[in-house]
């Protein structure tokens, strides 16, 4: 029996990974991770994972338990509601449940999610969430406590390469929510430490084991929206801190005719098609972002299409490739990886010729290398 830290989010999928990994017979702590910038420090809310642990955290024995504090607002899925059924979920199964409090950490995801838009980039803040606090912040946190492994609700797989030592990354089984590609920067070393237990069932077996397990998040919808722009509207949320700093500029076909202007370039996209704010007869989309110049130039889908692409800060979760190899890149979280031919290039880089042109390249985006259902690496786009 192995100490596990899981991530819970008051969610469906984090609430069934608690039943499977206390049904193996792991020692659970459930960990709340408070980060919403409203959120504040008050009645058992640690101020960080350091405080946390030394709230009676060790190795030999784990507090019972610290109360949720209880908060009117709407923080995404990091509302009160959120906490009161990952809280209720602990109940039930008597393990310790703790709320951390990681606002400090997670300014640093909006720092990056507000500092992309503003310079013409689309960031994926998932990625950064998995990285730098999930797979990051949180095994501090298990070390703290004497736990082997941190866990989340994800939909992928971890299981060894026949013949190769440690684990490896592999797509869920339910590829309709695969969540593969936004894992593809946790560090290697820590993929045996990791725990991802619904990543081997499909999203309506999770949600009858919930009901199977009398859990009263069974039919909780899945949040679709970025946890912490609880409105929906990204650009709002990036022009509310971007301070005096104006993006605004012309709206322009790629033939250079001027057709109108836009409040700010951190609304847009690549392949944007919505939201235009003008009307052309035709479909038009988002084709480029320039930031220097502030103009949003658009076209036609045909002027979408991109034979290659380069991407940066490669992440490789198998030895680094020493020259080109065959694969298939995930340029977006909700599209199908394309065959490729990918090349290593100094300074951790990476080259991608597609064997067809792809759509909607977006700089600031990942681009996650496969080897059919395992993920070998990736980087982000320039």
């Amino acid at each position: 029996m192995a100490r596990v830290v899981l991530a819970m989010s008051g969610g469906v999928d984090s609430s069934v990974a608690a039943h499977l990994l206390r049904g193996e017979g792991h020692d659970v702590i459930g960990v709340f991770m408070r980060h919403g910038s409203q959120s504040p420090v008050a009645c058992g809310v640690e101020s960080g994972v350091e405080s946390v642990a030394g709230a009676g955290a060790s190795q030999g024995s784990v507090e019972r338990r610290l109360p949720v504090v209880r908060l009117d607002h709407k923080q995404g899925c990091c509302s009160a509601a959120d906490a009161d059924d990952a809280r209720r979920v602990a109940d039930a199964l008597d393990i310790p449940f703790y709320a951390l409090n990681l606002e400090d950490d997670f300014q640093r995801i909006i720092d990056y999610f507000v500092d992309e838009y503003t310079t013409g980039r689309t960031p994926n803040p998932c990625v950064m969430c998995n990285n730098w606090l999930k797979f990051g912040r949180l095994f501090y946190y298990a070390d703290s406590v004497g736990a082997q492994y941190v866990a989340t609700g994800h939909y992928a797989r971890l299981a060894a390469e026949p013949g190769q030592s440690g684990m490896a990354l592999w797509r869920g089984v339910d590829e309709a929510k695969d969540q593969s590609y936004v894992l593809f920067g946790v560090e290697r070393e820590l993929l045996d430490r990791m725990l991802l237990p619904v990543g081997r069932y499909r999203k309506p077996e999770i949600r009858a084991m919930a009901g199977r397990f009398g859990l009263r998040v069974a039919d909780k919808k899945d949040s679709q929206e970025i946890c912490f722009v609880t409105s929906g509207h990204h650009g709002q949320f990036v022009r509310d801190r971007r301070g005096a700093l104006d993006t605004s500029g012309e709206l322009v076909t790629t033939d250079g005719r001027v057709v109108g202007r836009h409040e700010g370039i951190e609304a847009f996209t690549i392949g944007q098609r919505k939201g235009l704010g003008v009307a052309m007869g035709e479909p038009y989309f988002v084709v480029r972002i320039e930031a220097d110049s502030r103009r949003v130039v658009i076209g036609r889908r045909d002027e979408l299409a991109r034979p290659s692409i380069v991407a940066a800060q490669c992440n490789w979760l198998v030895d680094r490739p020493t020259g080109p190899f065959r694969c298939s890149v995930q340029i977006r979280y909700n599209s199908d990886a394309a065959p490729a031919r990918a090349e290593p290039l100094p300074d951790n880089r990476l080259y991608v010729e597609f064997d067809e042109p792809v759509y909607g390249v977006a700089p600031g985006q990942a681009a996650v290398c496969y080897e059919g259902n395992r993920v070998l690496g990736g980087g982000w786009i320039e």
